[in-house]
């Protein structure tokens, strides 16, 4: 399955202006149906509708069609009808004329300080009288789901680049991992010959009152504690670990996010703990790109379905 972004945006229309099947479907009507969805990252399915009185009826179906094909992220459905105006200026009927001016007396008696009507607004009003009320549940069924297969498919394409950073990510900790696996056994047996030769000259100094097998068991003592307070072989063992399940999901795709953003987070703390252990600049050097390739793969996988 591939990996989905939840970032995304696709939008389209019909209407008259549109294919000769869309005109055809509404004879009566002239106006044209606009459908834009654009989504970002979210924990869960956050869905949100701006539509326009004639199209608000029809948000539960909407719902349940984006439910049906989305998991996760905040999802803006922006709807809009916009008229041709072919026919230009309306000119306003007597009839309605007369019943404008009767409701304009009823509330200046109410309310004597509203505005008189402007020309402007008995045109706005009168467009809006003679706007065709046809239905339109079908188009905007239709046309919703077509701009929904064309998010999902923009979704598709930026889940695959994400898809393609995080593999890249992973084999350069894979990289980093190597190099700082040989560098502890050499520096625990260097920090061992290292308390060895103190204890000698603690000896030395003084004036070899202590045993010399008993300085000797204490100095491999104190050396065997600190191999232990830094050993990170565990920690390696861990992020190796990780890495798998990581590349596994990935190549897997489908609803990973979570998943992801759960063994991004044990990343992270792995990197952390080897570079408190470190004792060497070179596994600190280590231990800081790999918190650096982490942090850029949590920023990303925020972003995945």
């Amino acid at each position: 399955m591939p990996v989905y972004s939840m970032t995304g945006y696709a939008s389209g229309q019909n209407g008259p202006t549109g294919s000769h099947s869309d005109a055809e479907a509404r004879p009566s009507t002239a106006g044209r149906l606009g459908v834009e969805i654009r989504s970002v990252n979210s924990r869960f399915l956050d869905l949100s509708f701006k539509l326009p009185e004639e199209l608000r009826q029809h948000e539960p179906a909407l719902r349940e069609l984006l439910t049906g094909q989305l998991k996760r992220g905040k999802v803006e459905v922006r709807a809009a009808i916009e008229t041709t105006g072919t026919a230009g200026i309306g000119d306003p009927s007597p009839k309605l004329l007369q019943r404008l001016n009767g409701v304009q007396d009823s509330i200046k008696s109410w309310l004597p300080g509203a505005r008189d009507l402007s020309v402007a607004d008995v045109l706005r009003l009168a467009a809006g009288d003679s706007a065709p009320r046809g239905d339109w549940g079908p188009e905007l069924a239709e046309l919703t789901e077509k701009t929904l297969k064309s998010l999902l498919a923009a979704r598709e394409r930026e889940g695959a680049r994400l898809a393609k950073m995080l593999l890249d990510h992973l084999a350069q900790l894979r990289k980093l991992a190597a190099q700082a696996l040989p560098l502890v056994p050499q520096l625990v047996e260097q920090q061992r010959n290292r308390f060895l030769e103190r204890w000698q000259d603690a000896m030395g100094l003084g004036g070899g009152t202590t045993p010399p097998e008993a300085a000797q068991d204490r100095a491999l003592s104190e050396a065997t504690a600190f191999a232990i307070r830094i050993d990170v072989a565990e920690e390696l063992t861990r992020l190796d670990s990780h890495l798998d399940e990581i590349e596994r999901l990935v190549k897997k795709g489908g609803e990973i996010g979570k998943r992801l953003d759960f063994l991004i987070q044990e990343l992270h703390r792995e990197a952390n703990t080897l570079g408190s252990k470190s004792a060497t600049l070179e596994l600190t050097r280590i231990g800081v790109d790999m918190k650096v390739l982490v942090e850029q793969m949590r920023e990303q996988v925020q972003n995945i379905e």
